[in-house]
């Protein structure tokens, strides 16, 4: 049942109507026991019909017409869908809270307020931990919850499947135009591109559910890096005034100090932190971030 909630989740956040017509497919093959596209043609147009087909939702019933793969999860996924979602491409209304959220605390970047409000608010919480350890174990343990966040969140929230999906039809399109060009078949060529301008709104859709969970990863990192950003600033940290030894540029005399270009040293750290356990993490859980 979750896999077929997922491909009608994709279809209805690619096109709104989709969802009319997987309801009038699943009561046409519920009454008659299989549906064809001829039973269906007056209610839903060619391209939903292959949608359908190409997601897995409707299966070949052995040359009598089709079924529906999972007609008692299809039924669920229906009766389930989020009343806060909307057609733009599957955000909710939480969603779009956190994305304007999520700008708000960009600007903290250049408005000091900001900063140091979210900098006071987070060190109640990270402010003790910062005195038990040093600061560089500090940064790796942040970097090392912003993976695991980042990494569950895509997984939840992107359908690598249904990505993986389109740039197989992309491909076989792209074959079938190369065929046609080359036997001058000029109604293939024709129809093709029709099928191209209906994939268009499927890569928009796409490309909707693939920011999606950004947003909601930077609500959580943002605040991170303004702490960080807060507390190199005060120069209180513990290593303010010691020398620190980092990988690759040995040893800088404080945590502000440039490593990378502009890039201070413990902005360095943390990117090497990040990068290194998201792999580990990702690896660990499985998490798919490309289509296959």
């Amino acid at each position: 049942m979750a896999r077929t909630g997922e491909k009608i989740d994709r279809l209805v956040a690619e096109d709104a109507s989709m969802e009319r017509a997987i309801e009038a497919v699943l009561s046409t093959a519920e009454e008659q026991g299989s549906v064809s596209w001829g039973d269906v043609s007056d209610e839903l147009t060619s391209g939903q019909w292959g949608r359908l087909i190409e997601t897995g939702l409707l299966v070949d019933a052995d040359g009598d017409g089709f079924v529906v793969d999972d007609p008692e999860g299809v039924h669920d996924a229906l009766e389930d869908a989020d009343p806060d979602e909307d057609d733009d491409g599957g955000w909710s209304t939480w969603d779009k809270l956190a994305g304007v959220g999520a700008v708000a605390l960009i600007a903290g970047y250049s408005i000091p307020s900001i900063k140091n409000t979210v900098g006071t608010v987070l060190d109640t919480v990270l402010g003790p931990i910062e005195s038990m350890m040093p600061f560089y174990m500090v940064i790796l343990v942040l970097a090392t919850l912003t993976g695991l966040w980042s990494a569950l969140l895509q997984d939840n929230l992107m359908d690598m499947s249904g990505m993986g999906d389109h740039q197989e039809k992309m491909q076989e399109l792209k074959e079938r135009r190369e065929r046609a060009k080359e036997e001058g078949n000029e109604e293939e060529l024709d129809r093709i591109q029709q099928e191209q301008m209906e994939m268009m709104s499927d890569q928009m859709g796409m490309f909707k559910q693939q920011i999606r969970p950004m947003v909601w990863i930077m609500l959580f990192t943002i605040p991170i890096f303004l702490w960080l950003y807060w507390q190199t600033g005060l120069g209180i940290t513990g290593e303010s005034q010691t020398a620190i030894v980092m990988p690759l540029f040995g040893e800088v005399s404080n945590w502000n100090a440039g490593t990378l270009g502009p890039w201070p040293a413990w902005l360095f750290w943390y990117f090497v932190c990040s990068l290194s356990f998201s792999q580990i993490v990702r690896k660990a859980l499985n998490v798919q971030t490309s289509p296959t």
